[in-house]
């Protein structure tokens, strides 16, 4: 398949599926919903079989006019860093619908209508990375927010109803910042040849210096927010913690991936002299980001809380690649974000089991789970050995090459960002030790260990974080030439080797 359209139109037609099922035949909506995501994970990945890795175009480019009286049209295309993160997204789906078989059951609404915004959700996380209208993108950036709070309100647990509307609130206030910036855009676009929202020419409008910081503040804020970068990071631990495993898979795995995609797509394309004066600060917040997340997750002794400030410090990672601006920095950086949400998947899903069987989710409960359930314990453990960046997963090789690229550039910022790396090995190994060794906590005794399906759900996940840490060259060869372009369109040229012989 080499249609983003009908990419995107399969999931939506599956929700169709879905929703015409008996509201009683429970298993028949489960059954539809992750054969419909089984089947756009295999479009995907024919697509990617296609895909012209040395091609640094927009590839697979559709265009359809939409609200032609504002110029406004549904244009879609993709380059390598949007193929990867595509690639994650739908591969991750059918493992959220078969790891969560039983996650809808005791929420507000139906099993059915779970099933209908996981689909509904999969069609916009396609969209958004594959647009290339900026009024298309805006649209779907905050539509995303619709199926994401139904899902946390109405399927999650504890103070689920606040974490929503938190995490709603914050989104939204960060799009109506993203949204004057595309009103400017869209205003000098007219005054400069025609008004319009596409991103190519958006990228050649001629502004001020001063307008230029303004706008691209506006977009920034938006994305740092749904990364989350310190200080705007507040309500992903309340929404992880209430969210149900699934929910929380494609919220960190997925959908705060827009956030650094979209530093990269818009803030760098559309203003990239602003991006160069703002680099400073940012890359100071990202450093933050590393050390305050890791910091605050050593003392957390909720298991998804746990998860959720340690993606806080990976995405401070990611951001630092981003604006380290080389080439290696950028790849890494994009590596990053496909391995993290592999590796945050495997720890929300095991953990989530974990949580499912023990009736809590406090750490300190789990004590013992290596004798009782040595497959879930152990699984457990090479998720967090891939969390902290062992070398040998995945996560080792994008971390090692967002050092090396930032550490020519910026090598101060670097060294204290590997202090991350020695926090990371505690705010893992401690809670490993807690809950997998020593003395089997009482409760604990007659836990089942992983049944069929959830072997099942899970063995992809390890294959990939396995597989990409011995040989990640097939997605660097994608990444790769998009990150070079991406440095050279900034007017950037990697750092020459230093030679000590002056």
């Amino acid at each position: 398949m080499n249609s983003l359209t009908l990419l995107m139109l399969l999931p939506i037609i599956g929700s169709i599926a879905v929703a015409a099922t008996p509201k009683t035949k429970e298993v028949l909506s489960k059954q539809v919903a992750l054969a419909t995501t089984v089947i756009v994970a295999g479009a995907t990945i024919a697509m990617a079989m296609n895909f012209q890795r040395d091609n640094v175009d927009l590839q697979f480019v559709e265009k359809y006019s939409w609200i032609p009286t504002f110029g406004i049209n549904f244009a879609v295309g993709i380059d390598g860093l949007a193929l990867v993160l595509i690639l994650m997204s739908t591969i991750l789906a059918p493992i959220v619908v078969l790891s969560g078989w039983n996650e809808a059951h005791g929420g507000r609404w139906s099993v059915k209508t779970f099933y209908i915004l996981i689909l509904v959700l999969e069609t916009m996380m396609i969209g958004v990375f594959a647009a290339t209208d900026v009024f298309l993108f805006y649209v779907i950036f905050e539509a995303m927010l619709i199926p994401v709070y139904f899902l946390i309100g109405g399927y999650g647990t504890g103070e689920r109803s606040a974490a929503a509307v938190k995490f709603l609130i914050y989104s939204l206030f960060g799009g109506l910042l993203m949204l004057a910036s595309i009103i400017a855009l869209y205003v000098m676009s007219g005054a400069q040849g025609g008004h319009t929202f596409d991103l190519q020419a958006l990228s050649q409008l001629e502004m001020s210096s001063t307008t230029q910081n303004f706008l691209f503040l506006g977009f920034f804020i938006a994305f740092a927010i749904k990364a989350p970068l310190w200080p705007l990071h507040t309500w992903l631990p309340d929404a992880a913690a209430s969210a149900t495993p699934g929910t929380s898979v494609l919220l960190l795995g997925v959908l705060d991936k827009v956030g650094t995609f979209g530093m990269i797509r818009y803030c760098l394309t559309l203003f990239p002299e602003a991006s160069k004066t703002f680099t400073p600060l940012i890359m100071v917040l990202a450093v933050i980001s590393i050390v305050y997340g890791a910091i605050l997750a050593i003392g957390q002794k909720d298991l998804k809380r746990l998860i959720a400030f340690t993606s806080i410090s990976h995405f401070g990672f990611i951001t630092m690649g981003i604006f380290a601006m080389t080439s290696q920095g950028h790849s890494g950086a994009t590596l990053y974000m496909f391995n993290h949400g592999f590796s945050t998947a495997a720890l929300f899903i095991v953990g989530g089991w974990m949580i499912a069987r023990r009736g809590s989710s406090t750490i300190a409960d789990f004590g013992g789970l290596q004798r009782v359930t040595p497959v879930m314990a152990w699984s457990f453990f090479l998720a967090g050995m891939s969390s902290l960046a062992l070398p040998g997963l995945s996560s080792f090789v994008s971390e090692f090459l967002v050092l090396v690229g930032t550490f020519t550039r910026y090598p101060v910022h670097a060294v204290i960002a590997t202090f991350g790396i020695v926090l990371a090995a505690l705010y893992i190994l401690i809670p490993v030790q807690k809950a997998l060794h020593g003395p089997t906590t009482p409760g604990n005794e007659g836990l089942s260990d992983l049944n069929i399906r959830e072997k099942v759900a899970i063995a992809p996940v390890m294959a990939i974080i396995i597989a990409l840490g011995f040989y990640p060259s097939p997605l660097l060869n994608v990444i790769n030439p998009a990150s070079a372009h991406v440095i050279a369109q900034m007017g950037f040229t990697d750092p020459a080797p230093t030679n000590g012989d002056k």
